[in-house]
């Protein structure tokens, strides 16, 4: 809704970023990195990923599943755990970033858990004032990035049998805080790029962005 009415026809991820979907920008992401099979958990207007599909890249491997309009985040996850292997990436489809793939990957796999979340310091939307003991203003902070407070940057991995199947509804507010009080969920820090797709503002900043001869989402890789 935040998003409204750019989303009356169209689900969030297909907004057009550059003159793409938002989703064909976070699939290029996982490509540079050599991931080229997806599983698309579709549901609210599936039919615009449907038709988007052969502008996808033939050596993608693309599945489409309709897990219902209104599935939460986390059902839309179990809803296609069959199509998925042991160990898997899990990405919402508007949020862009630099995110070294591999990387996390790695730190996956040297923590030996169940499930790994990145994290991005909380982008502060007001400037911030640092004042001296007698409330003097020293140095003003135009919309800082706050390093104490980390925020879920929406880039996964996830050994499948790590979840429970019994525990359901929404990724954010159920399965994650179950995986972390069993004490499998750890994080990986990104320092580089990354924006949420949640308004219109955020929508035509991105865009602005995406005619740059590299988007700060693609770092030049082969």
């Amino acid at each position: 809704m935040r998003a409204w009415p750019a989303t009356a026809d169209v689900p969030k991820p297909m907004l057009q970023v550059g003159g793409r979907p938002a989703l064909h920008h976070v699939m290029d992401i996982y490509a540079r990195h050599g991931v080229h099979d997806f599983v698309l958990a579709g549901g609210y207007r599936i039919d615009a990923i449907r038709d988007y599909r052969d502008a996808f890249p033939s050596s993608w491997d693309v599945d489409i599943v309709d897990t219902g309009e209104e599935a939460d985040t986390g059902d839309r996850v179990l809803c296609c755990l069959d199509r998925l292997g042991e160990t898997f990436f899990l990405t919402y489809g508007d949020g862009l970033g630099d995110v070294d793939i591999t990387a996390l990957r790695s730190r996956h796999e040297s923590h030996g858990r169940g499930a790994t979340v990145t994290v991005v310091p909380l982008p502060s939307q007001y400037g911030t004032l640092d004042v001296d003991p007698a409330d003097r203003v020293v140095d003003f902070r135009e919309k800082p990035s706050l390093p104490d407070h980390l925020i879920n940057a929406g880039f996964f991995v996830i050994n499948r049998d790590v979840l429970d199947r019994s525990v359901t509804g929404s990724l954010e507010r159920d399965i994650l805080p179950n995986l972390g009080s069993r004490g499998e969920l750890f994080v990986y820090r990104h320092a580089g790029f990354w924006k949420s797709m949640d308004t219109q503002k955020d929508i035509q900043e991105l865009d602005q962005l995406a005619t740059r001869e590299v988007p700060p989402w693609l770092p030049n890789r082969n």
